[in-house]
C-alpha cells in the first residue's frame, strides 16, 4: 500500500500560508499568484473534525487545496518536551488533533519540539532598510511561544539533560505514531529555532542537527513522521547542522522524509543572523530548489518570515512566491532536460 506521502500528486508545489478564516479577497489573491495549495494554523478552540472539514471544503470551493492545518496549542509544548505535569493531557490533545485531521481528509500538520519557545532579539534592517527578524546570541535574553515568555538563565528552574529530552521525545512519538498512521496524517517536525546546542539550560539536541534528525527518524520509524524542512533554520545553524541544506535535502528527501519546506534565507549563520529576502541571503536558493526537484519532492513549499516590504504584507508575499515559482520552473526544466 502506498504511504500518505506517495499518494501526493508528484511535483514541486508552492503554497501560501493563509488564515483558516480566509476571505474571498484572500482566496482571490492566492489564485492571482497562481497558487493552488495552502497551509493554515488554528488553535484548540476550533480543533474539531467538523471545523477542519468545513475549512477544507471552503478552500476547495475556492479552488485551493488545504494541504496542512496546524494547531498552535499542541505545538512547541513545554509539557511534552520537558515531561512536565501536563504532558499526558497535551499528548491526548495532540491525538485528537490528528484524528480530526484524518476525519477531515487533511493530510499534513507541522509540529515543533522546543521546550522554551522561539528566540529572537531586536528586529534589524535587511536589504533596502526592510524590517526583519534578527537573532544575536550575545544579546539573547528570552524566548517566547504564544503567551509564555522564557527568561535566562534557567527558563524552567534547573538544567535538563540531553537524555531527558530524548526520553520525552521517544514517549511522544510512541504515543502519536499509531494515531497518525490510523488517521493517514503526516507529521512534519520543524527544526529548533534558533538551532543552538543549549538555550536556558535546555538542550536543543534533537532537531538542531542532521544527526539529531537522523536518530529521531529512526526512533519514529514511521512513514507518517518526517520533516518540515525549514531552509532558514538550516542556514541559521550553518556548520552546527552537520550537513548543509542541499546534502540534507538529498538524504532525507531521498528517503521520502521531507513533507513540507519553509523556503527562506538568512544573511549569515549563527551566532548572529538576520532573516532576509529569499534572493538576498547567503543560501543558494537555486541549488536548494534543484535538490528538491532532484529527489522528487512532492509536498509543498511555503514562503516564511518574509521581511516587511512596503506597507502591505501581501507585497512581500507576492514577491517571494513569484521568485519561488520561477525557481520551480527552472529546476523542473533542468530535471526534464537531464
Amino acid at each position: 500500500m502506498a504511504t500518505p506521502y506517495e499518494q501526493l500528486e508528484p511535483g514541486l508545489k508552492v503554497a501560501a500560508q493563509m488564515s483558516p478564516e480566509a476571505t474571498e479577497d484572500d482566496f482571490a489573491f492566492a489564485r492571482q499568484m497562481g497558487v493552488g495549495h495552502a497551509v493554515a494554523w488554528t488553535d484548540a478552540s476550533k480543533a474539531s473534525p467538523d471545523y477542519y472539514r468545513q475549512t477544507r471544503d471552503r478552500y476547495g470551493d475556492a479552488g485551493i487545496t488545504l494541504y496542512g492545518l496546524g494547531n498552535g496549542d499542541v505545538h512547541n509544548q513545554q509539557d511534552i518536551v520537558l515531561g512536565l505535569s501536563g504532558r499526558d493531557e497535551k499528548i491526548e490533545e495532540y491525538k485528537r488533533h490528528l484524528r480530526a485531521l484524518g476525519t477531515a481528509g487533511i493530510p499534513y500538520t507541522t509540529y515543533a519540539h522546543m521546550g522554551n519557545g522561539i528566540w529572537s532579539t531586536e528586529r534589524e534592517a535587511t536589504r533596502g532598510g526592510a524590517s526583519a527578524r534578527g537573532f544575536d546570541l550575545d544579546k539573547a535574553t528570552h524566548g517566547r511561544w504564544r503567551n509564555e515568555t522564557y527568561e535566562l538563565p534557567l527558563t524552567h528552574g534547573r538544567e535538563f539533560s540531553e537524555s531527558e529530552i530524548w526520553k520525552h521525545f521517544t514517549h511522544w512519538v510512541n504515543e502519536v505514531r499509531p494515531v497518525a498512521e490510523d488517521a493517514g496524517v503526516m507529521i512534519g517536525i520543524h527544526p529548533d529555532d534558533p538551532p543552538v546546542p543549549v538555550l536556558g539550560a535546555i538542550p536543543r539536541c534533537i532537531f538542531s542537527s542532521f544527526d539529531g534528525y537522523q536518530k529521531a527518524m529512526e526512533i519514529a520509524d514511521s512513514p507518517n513522521i518526517g520533516i518540515c524542512f525549514c531552509v532558514g533554520c538550516w542556514l541559521e545553524g550553518g556548520e552546527l547542522m552537520g550537513r548543509d541544506a542541499v546534502a540534507s535535502i538529498k538524504h532525507f528527501g531521498g528517503l521520502d522524509k521531507i513533507f513540507k519546506v519553509h523556503f527562506r534565507n538568512v544573511d549569515q549563520p549563527l551566532p548572529h543572523f538576520v532573516e532576509t529576502f529569499v534572493d538576498d541571503g547567503y543560501g543558494d536558493m537555486s541549488n536548494i530548489m534543484g535538490a528538491l526537484a532532484e529527489v522528487g519532492f512532492r509536498g509543498v513549499l511555503i514562503p516564511d518570515h518574509i521581511p516587511q516590504m512596503a506597507d502591505d504584507p501581501r507585497v512581500g508575499t507576492a514577491y517571494t512566491i513569484a521568485y519561488m515559482k520561477a525557481l520551480v520552473e527552472q529546476a523542473t526544466s533542468e530535471i526534464a532536460a537531464a
